[in-house]
């Protein structure tokens, strides 16, 4: 991005800034752009706040927009397909953009179950395009919509994001309509992005579920610590700040290399624009952090019964957990009896509080974890 103010934060926590504020993932970003070039679809796993949407908007950032067409449609606020058709549709009529007679009567005979309204925005005046789907039209709609990107011109790339929702739509055999419109696609490729571990590998690596073996598996996992300490100090120094490597290291231990969590404490450092960023300044921002959070925190217990909260707490004090049933751990911290332990986690990971990865069980939310360490 250009034109930035003195008082710029590189260190973004909302949005994709572009690729100068983008740290690493070149591998990724490579295996990515060349599956799609070559016709194969992906599944892209990794717990939430790890970096996957602004990884699929950096490779779309780098898609040539004279070879391809893109679209992301974040699915996490859907639960039905008219939602999941009403998000993809409003993103391919916005990047079509405003049409003239001819386009616009050209969508209106090809878009007939979406029934896309043109008018003026109430408070600008601005011409917008909206959507008037009928549930009972929606599998039509999204034929509609596929059928639109298949006959474009250009190849077209397509990422789902949060995919996993769908299996929580009220449709019967969503998993399957989907694969069924999808499969006869030769000019529309595929990102199914999502956040819940188990349930995208039992959705593409389950012998009887439909998109069985269908893409190519990418896990994302945290960006490395050397990598990371290079891009933080490089932004730092632009700021007249040094960041030494023992006090990064610190940061990137204590919240285990969370891509989201470091960069929300970065943000913070270059905020408070100190010329040494120390240890000592590390925690006091952390612990600044952690008291605006704590009242929602608090919530998040009260919604927890006494053996789950025992058992997230006992978590939270570990870090990390390999085998939550060990007599080690049960003894230490007496969350309850076994088979307790086991009904809790269940219904912590189901709640995402709990994440579970090939090193064990961890706090999802690291600064919950950190809080409930105090």
């Amino acid at each position: 991005m250009s034109g930035k103010t003195k008082d710029f934060n590189p260190f973004s926590v909302l949005a994709y800034l572009g690729s100068d504020y983008f740290c690493d993932r070149e591998n990724e970003t490579k295996r990515l752009i060349e599956a799609l070039k070559n016709g194969r679809n992906v599944t892209l796993i990794s717990p939430r706040r790890m970096g996957k949407t602004g990884l699929i908007k950096h490779i779309f950032g780098k898609i040539d927009p004279k070879e391809a067409n893109c679209f992301y449609v974040d699915l996490d606020q859907t639960t039905c397909l008219a939602d999941l058709v009403q998000a993809f549709g409003k993103v391919v009529l916005k990047q079509i953009g405003m049409p003239s007679g001819r386009v616009w009567k050209e969508i209106l005979s090809w878009f007939k179950s979406l029934r896309p309204v043109l008018s003026a925005e109430p408070s600008t005046g601005a011409p917008q395009i909206s959507l008037d789907i009928k549930p009972t039209e929606a599998e039509a709609s999204l034929d509609e919509i596929f059928g639109w990107l298949e006959k474009s011109k250009l190849p077209c790339y397509v990422a789902f994001d949060e995919f996993q929702v769908i299996t929580d739509y009220p449709e019967p055999k969503m998993e399957a309509l989907l694969r069924s419109h999808i499969q006869h696609l030769t000019n529309v490729n595929f990102i199914f992005a999502g956040s819940q571990k188990h349930i995208m590998t039992e959705m593409f690596m389950t012998a009887n579920r439909p998109f069985f073996q269908s893409t190519q598996m990418l896990p994302l996992y945290e960006i490395p610590e050397d990598t990371y300490l290079e891009f933080a100090q490089r932004h730092f120094e632009c700021n007249k700040q040094m960041l030494p490597q023992e006090t990064f290291h610190e940061l990137y231990t204590t919240v285990y290399g969370h891509t989201w969590y470091i960069q929300c404490i970065l943000n913070r450092l270059y905020q408070y624009g100190m010329r040494l960023i120390d240890k000592q300044a590390l925690a006091s921002t952390v612990d600044d952090i952690l008291e605006e959070y704590k009242e929602s925190f608090r919530t998040y217990c009260k919604l927890l019964t006494s053996n789950q909260l025992a058992l997230i707490k006992a978590i939270a004090h570990e870090g990390k957990v390999r085998e939550i049933g060990s007599q080690e751990f049960l003894q230490k911290h007496q969350p309850g009896p076994a088979s307790t332990v086991r009904s809790a986690l269940r219904v912590l990971i189901d709640k995402e509080l709990v994440a579970e990865d090939e090193d064990g069980y961890s706090v999802y939310d690291r600064f919950f974890g950190l809080w409930l360490r105090k």
